[in-house]
């Protein structure tokens, strides 16, 4: 199978991109290798399948309209893994409009594309942050998400919207993924884990939020790409039974869907940072302050769904992960 993976020189494209080539798929990934984090490790995910012959890389924006309009008509991909976007809930209030550009026009000029060049599937990156003021857990796909507390997850929010019109008005196949606090070996350095790996090593304190508090369904970027392989594989279909009196939020009469991608299994923030403590041989030096603006205090993924559908669990335990970072983070930066 032809794939066009976007974001494959970020955290989950490129270990998405991985698995597709060794299982016999042709990759076209799309990367604009931005500096929202520092570029060369996106340089060091990419080397690693760069000189695969069924590997071809474009190094192109999502809202380059006709770059993007080029690598579909140019390279013919069957089907669509849409990992591209601007990602971060904090930058995401500092700076709203990158989230607009990237996740918005970008994603149309994707779906603009799909429509076009009669792709057989989409599927793109969503989010837990979709689930904002929501409180009662586990999140379900099959509950309103309509109250957002970051730009991040109103754009994500929106995707899913998109999406849903183009499934509706094309019959364009769209499965969204709400990835749940992905972690691992090769991940993003503006993430908790590699922040407090980098500071614990230094000997410098690590900013702890919410005074340790918080509440996460760490997601292991293995059984993330695992997931993400299983629904690309299986185009989303009409839900028959769905009805307009009574809309089920996860499912449609038009062929689309949205699934959770998480652990299942909730890990307080404090004990997170004990696993890691435990795998570096190291205390770590803690500064507790207030949940900041636009978090939530937890998350939790109800997968029954993906289980059902998919006979797939995430079961990557948060002891096994940490240690698989930490021995990775070592090699990585020889420390």
């Amino acid at each position: 199978m032809k794939i066009l993976v976007t974001g494959s020189a970020g955290f989950i494209g490129s270990a998405l991109t991985i698995r597709l080539l060794e299982r016999g798929d042709t990759v076209i990934g799309i990367d604009n290798h931005n500096d929202y984090y520092d570029p060369a490790i996106k340089e060091a995910r990419l080397n690693r399948f760069i000189d695969n012959t069924k590997y071809q890389h474009l190094r192109i924006d999502l809202t380059d309209r006709e770059a993007i309009e080029e690598a579909f008509s140019t390279h013919k991909p069957q089907r669509v893994v849409n990992l591209a976007a601007q990602a971060g809930v904090r930058y995401s209030i500092e700076n709203p409009l990158a989230y607009i550009n990237s996740n918005i026009v970008g994603f149309a000029h994707i779906l603009e594309n799909c429509r076009h060049n009669d792709i057989e599937h989409l599927v793109y990156a969503s989010t837990s942050s979709v689930y904002g003021a929501n409180t009662k857990t586990p999140f379900t796909v099959h509950q309103n998400v309509d109250h957002p507390l970051s730009t991040y997850a109103a754009t994500k929010k929106s995707n899913e919207l998109m999406a849903h019109a183009y499934s509706n008005l094309y019959g364009l196949p769209t499965t969204g993924l709400r990835f749940f606090t992905v972690y691992g070996p090769w991940g993003r350095p503006d993430m908790a884990l590699f922040l407090f790996t980098k500071a614990i090593l230094a000997d410098k304190p690590i900013q702890v939020f919410n005074y340790g508090k918080h509440r996460r369904d760490f997601t292991y970027i293995d059984d993330i790409v695992k997931g993400i392989e299983l629904t690309v594989d299986s185009p989303a279909k009409c839900n028959l039974e769905w009805t307009g009196d009574n809309p089920d939020p996860a499912t449609s009469n038009v062929p689309w869907r949205v699934y959770n991608i998480g652990n299942n299994h909730p890990v307080e923030l404090m004990d997170y940072i004990s696993a890691l403590e435990k795998a570096l041989g190291k205390k770590a030096k803690k500064e507790l302050l207030p949940l900041q603006t636009g978090d939530v205090p937890e998350t939790f993924a109800d997968v029954d769904d993906l289980v059902e559908q998919f006979h797939y669990k995430p079961a990557t335990t948060v002891e096994d992960g940490i240690s698989s970072f930490v021995s990775w983070y070592k090699d990585y930066f020889k420390v």
